[in-house]
């Protein structure tokens, strides 16, 4: 069967529509390239800046599409998703807190929501060749609907350049408010926003302040510190200045917050997934608070064994989020060992916001195994400093026989 008979046999197609260049330019190109098929809009409302919203039903019509779904998963997003992969303590190569990757599965999975819903036969979004995202997209599609076709048109077209996709929409009268200037490329959610492009295309070029667009520049940040107190209920975030919150809420909180005193910047070049690297600057102001009231409380709690296990959850979880496999029974495992752990996680950090870093300085928990008793310098009733004569002869007992057999 040739390609324009493949074509043909699509009748509606679901696009992940953001109302960008990208997108806009999609929806006609389906229709010309997919015998008209119908294509309906879809949008997820993460958290991202609302103005992104208005009018996007309007510019989805205007560019072909036959209807907008707009899907608000604000409050699932982050109770689902970022608060579960927090908990694994999931951080990718060391410093990303993967704002874009926890974003994807939760968008696909609505998409193909709204396919079922409208008795589509095919998904189309617009990752490019080149990128994580068509990988983490078309994996979850591939758990959750393998019956229905997946289209990408940057791996069908011949169109290169954002100057091609622009004179594309101009022959079509399809009006568009981007245009060939744009410096970078950003993707922005209620976990963070990362830039893409322009001088960060060189890793010899530091980030200039246009880079920056959600966090106070530290340099700027108040000279006072600022602190917040935070607490945790099973390893999630309950709480914010004694207010009790809803995960969404209290992401909200602490991203205005943290935000005003330049926390949670980081400048990485990491591996993608499709084999290049590449360089991204990450703004994740209430998340680097979080993460840090999360760990601060498992330092009390979670004895070695337990938090070295923590560990090698997270760094497993880290890329298993990266690479799209949510949607998988190791996911599914991953979550389960954290869950376990997570149980015990509960009690307050007081965190200090001052010129970019966001630091504990106090925590307590009902759960601490931290002992003052015990861990003092000072005098004590309770431990017996000749004990540990003989522990460590025992732990230290396979390095004395080794070294015997040495000398025979």
């Amino acid at each position: 069967m040739s390609i324009a008979q493949k074509n043909t046999q699509v009748k509606k197609v679901v696009l992940a529509y953001s109302g960008g260049l990208d997108t806009s330019a999609i929806i006609p190109w389906l229709k010309e390239n997919y015998n008209n098929c119908e294509i309906v809009a879809f949008c997820a409302d993460i958290g991202q800046d609302p103005a992104e919203l208005v009018g996007l039903t309007e510019k989805a019509l205007a560019s072909g599409a036959s209807e907008c779904h707009i899907v608000d998963l604000k409050e699932e997003f982050v109770k689902d998703y970022i608060y579960p992969t927090i908990a694994t303590g999931a951080i990718y190569e060391g410093t990303y807190l993967l704002g874009t990757s926890m974003a994807r599965p939760i968008i696909a999975k609505a998409q193909v929501e709204v396919a079922r819903k409208v008795g589509a036969d095919a998904l189309a979004h617009g990752c490019t060749g080149k990128g994580n995202d068509q990988v983490r997209f078309e994996g979850c599609f591939a758990a959750l609907a393998p019956d229905l076709k997946v289209i990408a048109p940057w791996r069908e077209w011949t169109m290169q350049s954002r100057e091609d996709l622009l004179a594309y929409l101009a022959e079509r009268h399809i009006k568009t408010s981007a245009s060939a200037t744009k410096i970078y490329s950003r993707d922005a959610n209620a976990w963070h926003i990362s830039t893409e492009g322009g001088e960060l295309e060189s890793p010899w070029n530091e980030p200039s302040k246009a880079v920056w667009t959600w966090t106070v520049d530290p340099e700027d940040a108040p000279d006072a510190p600022e602190y917040v107190t935070v607490e945790v209920k099973d390893c999630r975030v309950t709480a914010v200045n004694g207010e009790q919150l809803a995960p969404y809420a209290a992401l909200v909180k602490l991203n205005e917050i943290a935000a005003a005193h330049g926390v949670g910047r980081v400048d990485i070049t990491e591996n993608r997934l499709v084999g290049m690297k590449s360089r991204g600057c990450y703004e994740t102001p209430g998340g680097t608070v979080m993460m840090a009231a999360l760990r601060a409380v498992e330092e009390l709690v979670l004895d070695k064994t337990s938090r070295a296990w923590r560990e090698q959850v997270a760094a497993q979880m880290a890329h298993l989020v990266y690479d799209g496999r949510w949607f998988t029974p190791l996911c599914g495992s991953l979550l389960a060992a954290s869950e376990a752990l997570a149980k015990d996680v509960n009690g307050e950090v007081v965190i200090k916001l001052y010129k970019g870093q966001a630091t504990p300085v106090k925590k307590r928990s009902p759960n601490s195994l931290y002992s003052e008793a015990f861990a003092t310098f000072g005098e004590d009733t309770v431990y017996d400093q000749k004990h540990a004569e003989g522990f460590i002869r025992l732990y230290s007992l396979a390095s004395r026989i080794r070294a015997i057999n040495s000398n025979k």
